[in-house]
């Protein structure tokens, strides 16, 4: 596996945000400046490689090809995702506030759901996914990944998280309305996602199999990541640098990780 050096410099980041969230966790701090300012250092990860990947595009034709598409769209999805981590920083250093959520934040997650996995659809079109699902079994793959993240997804947001209520008492509904939207637009990511893991990765002589693989694997992380974060703002035990912040932090590292991989074309 070779790695370009946006790649190197990144991953020697999560590296180092991995070690400040294992001391969090080991000296049970659950808030602060410090929980605050792992929050603001991990959305830094989507925010730079968003900047990056949507200027670097152009060397792939940016919206004239599939694989330009995919790095645009994604690109401007985790942007949009490290923005609105940005804002949710304001609110927690300037505000005084632990969880805004909702909030204006939610003005850039929300919609970056849509762009990742519209790139992730894109990135499937470059790899010839179309091909690959006229296979029976690729077929099946991908309806038993849809009913398994569904009765998943159902099962701990509405059976465990709400208890069966799909708005608990005094919650208002747009939180009720975000919690389904995130976890569901990452479920449908996640199917994508599904269908490109069953081609053949060839695509460009095989260069990029592990950047498609660490979207891919990224796209499953949120999935759970914004999950857990759904279950425990509903259950009142979230807090800034929780494990479910790991988990986001991991999610976005992949994906930015993956698209990085078609950004330094010098490098391969």
């Amino acid at each position: 596996m070779k790695l370009n050096s946006l790649q190197k410099v990144f991953f020697s980041y999560y590296i180092f945000l991995t070690i400040f969230w294992l001391a969090l966790f080991t000296q049970h701090i659950t808030s602060g400046f410090y929980n605050y300012l792992y929050s603001f250092l991990f959305g830094l990860i989507p925010l730079v490689a968003g900047v990056i990947a949507l200027i670097k595009s152009k060397e792939w034709g940016r919206l004239s090809s599939a694989i330009g598409k995919a790095v645009f769209f994604v690109g401007l999805g985790i942007f949009l995702w490290g923005f609105g981590e940005l804002i949710w920083s304001y609110y927690n250093f300037f505000l005084g506030i632990e969880a805004p959520y909702p909030s204006l934040a939610d003005l850039g997650f929300a919609p970056s759901i849509f762009f990742y996995g519209l790139g992730t659809f894109y990135l499937s079109k470059a790899t010839g996914a179309k091909f690959v699902l006229r296979n029976k079994h690729a077929k099946l793959l991908v309806v038993i990944t849809l009913v398994l993240t569904t009765v998943i997804s159902y099962y701990i947001l509405v059976v465990i998280a709400r208890e069966g209520i799909v708005i608990q008492a005094g919650e208002t509904v747009m939180k009720a309305l975000f919690d389904t939207i995130y976890p569901f637009g990452d479920f449908l990511g996640l199917a994508i996602g599904t269908i490109v893991s069953g081609l053949s990765f060839k695509y460009l002589g095989g260069k990029y199999k592990t950047d498609i693989w660490s979207i891919l694997l990224g796209l499953g992380v949120m999935f759970v990541a914004d999950s857990v974060f759904s279950y425990t703002t509903t259950v009142n035990t979230y807090y800034n640098g929780n494990f479910g912040d790991y988990l986001l932090t991991t999610g976005v590292f992949l994906l930015s990780f993956g698209i990085l991989g078609f950004c330094q074309l010098k490098d391969h």
